[in-house]
């Protein structure tokens, strides 16, 4: 126990002096969220790769108690398999994490990584055996114990990152999940895992001071995989070996949030036929947000219920059978009440499901030939042409690419910008009719990210009335986006002799 105090305390303090390093070190290498992105809300430039800052400071006291105090390197040695899992283990999801932040990961390369690890970690012991069922004995799952322990890391790490949308958000689910760990790791006398959990709430409190709302810091991709790697490794050593019929059972009420956010997703893109790994604006934090909530207050809600939930997750460590289904039932019920406040539980129809589904299929026969475009070109203007031609095809009225230097210091900046002529049109008699170009300008900005420093954008600017654009447009786009940076990164080395230009489309546009 005292060992686990000191490794919280030299965490906590690591955390609070290494996060303004790592901040500095963020705004120095350009590692900044411009906030790009429609489902971005902090509204202005943010550093991020905090991340690090949280990992080293979890580390760095557990390496060096290893050496100095000989009670925690016999602890280690005793559990030399689990010991280096979290350390091999979490170093690989960090180092994929900050490859993300700063280039872009795609996500077949992340879940390639993601899944070797927790492979990985199977190997050392890390493994899901048996599963609840408060209805009866614990059911041993045998060799399915493999794919169930794969899709448990992988599906943690994930539900973290996709939880990761406000300030301070990640960071204290995490803490208040951690801290219900711990507190099951000293019931049952797991003294790895409780000398891990204190060093974790230790670093991501640090983190806090600097990542609450209004935050001067994010985590990014980095430590928000970090949080749920430590996370489902932990709750599967702590839970696993219990004699009760809560195995996994815990950890998924403990987790419950993060989960439900990401099976909520997955859902609605799966049925609205949108990619399912394209991030969205109708997460339970932007619901929060939708209903009036203040940022910190959206955070403060869903702190209240992890609270609830880490309590929950308490309760059936001691449960009988009986106790655990209707305590079960009881979250169940309140879960569904508070989903439905959300909005979530407001079936459509077949019809307009149907609708939504062919309006995402035809703007992606829309834009198809335009990304074939973007695969043959060979200098940076014929990628602004193509864009050009796109934002006529969408019935845009002006559009801007900018893209950021392809290799540092080596080469300019490429800069387009197009914007249709106005035109007034008048009928006989008293009427005047205005052109949508005389009515207010509504303007779109997408990130082209893995673009060095980041510094990519594309605007699109419409004036035919419209306040807001559409999810299947904005979704359509921000994949264009993804082949835009993937094409200038292709041909960055090449003449970038068109770059500045400006380009005017006669009347009527493309």
């Amino acid at each position: 126990m005292r060992s686990a105090v000191l490794a919280f305390v030299l965490s906590l303090l690591s955390a609070a002096f290494l996060t303004p390093k790592v901040r500095d070190l963020a705004l120095k290498m350009g590692a900044i969220d411009h906030a790009f992105s429609s489902r971005k809300v902090h509204g202005r430039p943010i550093p991020r790769l905090g991340g690090l800052a949280i990992a080293a400071a979890f580390y760095a006291p557990l390496m060096g108690m290893i050496f100095f105090q000989s009670g925690v390197g016999t602890l280690f040695m005793a559990q030399q398999n689990l010991a280096v899992g979290l350390i091999l283990g979490g170093t690989a999801i960090v180092l994929l994490g900050v490859y993300d932040d700063l280039r872009g990961a795609g996500a077949g390369r992340k879940f390639a990584v993601q899944f070797a690890v927790a492979g990985l970690m199977y190997v050392l012991g890390f493994r899901v055996e048996m599963l609840a069922n408060p209805f009866g004995e614990t059911l041993h799952i045998g060799w399915l114990g493999l794919p169930v322990t794969l899709l448990w890391i992988v599906g943690i790490i994930n539900a973290m990152n996709l939880i990761d949308g406000l300030d301070g958000l990640a960071g204290g689910v995490a803490l208040v999940a951690v801290t219900a760990i711990l507190i099951i790791s000293l019931q049952r006398v797991n003294p790895l895992m409780t000398l891990f959990c204190a060093a974790l709430g230790g670093s991501i409190l640090g983190f806090l001071f600097y990542n609450f709302n209004p935050a001067s810091i994010f985590m990014g991709d980095t430590g928000s995989m970090f949080l749920g790697f430590i996370l489902a490794t932990t709750s599967i050593q702590t839970n696993q070996k219990a004699s009760t019929t809560v195995a996994v059972l815990v950890p998924l009420t403990l987790l419950g949030v993060p989960i439900l956010d990401t099976l909520l997703a997955v859902s609605r893109r799966a049925i609205g036929g949108r990619p399912l790994f394209r991030a969205d604006r109708e997460h339970i934090h932007h619901r929060l947000l939708a209903t009036g909530l203040s940022h910190r207050q959206a955070v403060l809600v869903l702190y209240g219920v992890c609270v609830l939930l880490a309590a929950t997750a308490l309760i059936l460590t001691v449960a009988n059978g009986p106790l655990t289904t209707v305590t079960l039932g009881i979250v169940a019920v309140l879960a569904f009440i508070f989903l439905r406040w959300l909005g979530y539980m407001r079936f459509r129809s077949g019809a307009v499901l149907s609708d939504q589904r062919r309006r995402g299929r035809d703007l992606r026969a829309l834009i198809r030939p335009f990304t074939d475009r973007l695969r043959q070109s060979s200098v940076a203007s014929e990628i602004w042409e193509a864009v050009r031609d796109l934002a006529g095809a969408l019935g845009a009225c002006g559009a801007s690419l900018h893209l950021g230097p392809p290799v540092k210091d080596e080469l300019q900046a490429a800069a387009f910008s197009w914007d249709r002529p106005s035109v007034r049109l008048e009928t006989a008699g008293p009427i005047e009719v205005l052109t949508p170009a005389i009515k207010p300008f509504f303007s779109a900005r997408f990130g082209l990210v893995g673009l060095a420093h980041d510094e990519g954008h594309l605007e699109l600017r419409w004036n035919d009335g419209r306040t807001e654009l559409d999810r299947d447009t904005e979704i359509s786009v921000e994949l264009f986006c993804d082949h835009i940076a993937a094409a200038y990164e292709r041909t960055g080395s090449r003449s970038l002799s068109d770059a500045g230009k400006i380009f005017k489309l006669p009347t009527g546009g493309p």
